[in-house]
C-alpha cells in the first residue's frame, strides 16, 4: 500500500502551523455579482475546509485600482467585497478551516472592455500583454505608487478580517509578472532593465505588505516561469540565476513562495544533475517554505488540446509526490481540479478511497459545487 502519510502530517508558514499540507489552489471562478463573494461562495469554500484542505487560497481577488478586474463577476477585495469576504472566512473557520486571499492585478491583459471601468486603460509595466503587443502606455511614477498602495491595503484588510496571511499574485503573466519579464518590461528606468531592477516592483509591494501586516503574518509569492499563451517562457534558466531572482524577495518579507508549474514531477533544470523541481529548488536555496503545484490528482495535463482530463489518484503518481515531500523538497501541495469535482479530495485520499473520487472535467466549472 502506498504511504501517503507525509500528505497529512502538520507544516508551518512561519508561525502559521497547518494541520496537513494540501493547500487549495486559486482557481477563477467568477460567482461574485458586483464584484462580492455572496453565501454561495462562502459555502463552496467551506466545503473544501470540510473536506480536509489544510489552507485554502481564494481565487484571485482584485485589489483598489481600476485597472485591476477584468470581469465585473471577478471578486474584489475592498469596499463592500470585504464585507463579503467576511461571510467567506467565518463559513471557512466554522468548518475548521484556515484562508488566505490571493491579491491580484491583472496588468496589460486585462480586457478594458469587459471589466468595471471599461474607460480606464490597462496597466502595464511597458504596456505590453505580451512580447510586441502594446495594448497601453507604460505605468507612470504615480501609477506605480498607486498600485503598491493598494497591494498594501488589501492585505491590511486582510489581517484585519481574520485571514491567516495573503497570497500575492507573482505568476502567469499579470502585472506583477509583466515586471519580472523582460518580455514585458522594457523600462529604462530603476523600474526595468536587469532582473535586479525588474524584480523591484514585486519587492516594494512586498515591503509595503510587510509594513502593513507586521513582522510576522504570512505572506506567500505566487510566481511562475510559464505565462499564459507563452508556456516556454523563462524568467531563469540556472540555478545562479534563481537564487538571484528569489533573495531579494525573500529579504524584502516574502515568508513562502507557492512555485507554479504545469506538471510537479518534472525537474526545473535537468542540465543541473538535480531531480528538483521548481518549488525545490526555491526551497533550496532560499531556506522558506515552499507549495508545489501542477496537476495533482490528474491523469493528464489539462492543456487546450486535453480539456477533458480525468482524476486518477494512482498510487504510482501520489507515491512520487509523498517521496518529494518526504524528503524535504517542498512544504506543501496545492491542488486546483481535483477539488473541483471533489470537495472532500483529502478525506477520500487518506482514507484510501481512491474508487469514491469524481472524474474532472470542465462541467465542475459551471457550478459552485
Amino acid at each position: 500500500m502506498t504511504d501517503l502519510s507525509p500528505l497529512f502530517t502538520p507544516a508551518a508558514i512561519g508561525d502559521l502551523v497547518l494541520p496537513n499540507r494540501i493547500v487549495m489552489a486559486p482557481m477563477t471562478r467568477r460567482k461574485s455579482p458586483t464584484s462580492t463573494p455572496g453565501p454561495d461562495v462562502a459555502a463552496y469554500y467551506a466545503r473544501r475546509a470540510a473536506g480536509g484542505v489544510g489552507l485554502i487560497m481564494s481565487e484571485g481577488t482584485t485589489i483598489d485600482h481600476p485597472a485591476a478586474s477584468p470581469d465585473g463577476a471577478i471578486p474584489a477585495f475592498h469596499g463592500k467585497a470585504l464585507e463579503g469576504w467576511k461571510g467567506v472566512l467565518d463559513a471557512v473557520h466554522a468548518a475548521g478551516g484556515a484562508m488566505m486571499p490571493q491579491l491580484w492585478h491583472l496588468g496589460a491583459v486585462r480586457d478594458a472592455e469587459t471589466s468595471p471601468y471599461p474607460d480606464v486603460p490597462s496597466a502595464g509595466p511597458s504596456g505590453l500583454a505580451a512580447p510586441g503587443k502594446k495594448v497601453a502606455e507604460p505605468m507612470t511614477e504615480r501609477d506605480i505608487a498607486d498600485v503598491i498602495a493598494a497591494f498594501a491595503s488589501a492585505a491590511f484588510d486582510a489581517k484585519r478580517l481574520g485571514f491567516e496571511g495573503v497570497e500575492l499574485h507573482g505568476a502567469h503573466g499579470y502585472l506583477i509578472d509583466q515586471f519580472f519579464w523582460s518580455g514585458t518590461n522594457e523600462r529604462a528606468d530603476s523600474w526595468g532593465g536587469d532582473q535586479m531592477r525588474r524584480n523591484r516592483f514585486a519587492v516594494e509591494i512586498l515591503r509595503a505588505v510587510r509594513a502593513a501586516v507586521g513582522p510576522t503574518y504570512p505572506i506567500v509569492l505566487r510566481w511562475s516561469q510559464w505565462k499564459m499563451g507563452e508556456y516556454t517562457a523563462k524568467l531563469v534558466d540556472t540555478p545562479h540565476e534563481l537564487e538571484r531572482f528569489l533573495a531579494p524577495l525573500a529579504d524584502a518579507g516574502a515568508s513562502a513562495f507557492h512555485c507554479s508549474t504545469r506538471r510537479f514531477w518534472e525537474p526545473e533544470f535537468p542540465d543541473s544533475g538535480s531531480g528538483l523541481n521548481l518549488a525545490g529548488w526555491t526551497k533550496k536555496l532560499t531556506g522558506l517554505p515552499t507549495i508545489t503545484v501542477g496537476s495533482v490528482g490528474l491523469s493528464r495535463e489539462d492543456s487546450r488540446e486535453d480539456r477533458g482530463a480525468t482524476i486518477e489518484a494512482n498510487h504510482a503518481r501520489l507515491s512520487t509526490l509523498a517521496e518529494m515531500l518526504e524528503r524535504g523538497e517542498f512544504d506543501f501541495v496545492a491542488i486546483g481540479r481535483a477539488l473541483l469535482s471533489n470537495p472532500d479530495w483529502p478525506a477520500l485520499v487518506r482514507a484510501g478511497r481512491f474508487d469514491a473520487i469524481k472524474p474532472y472535467s470542465g462541467e465542475a466549472l459551471a457550478t459552485l459545487t
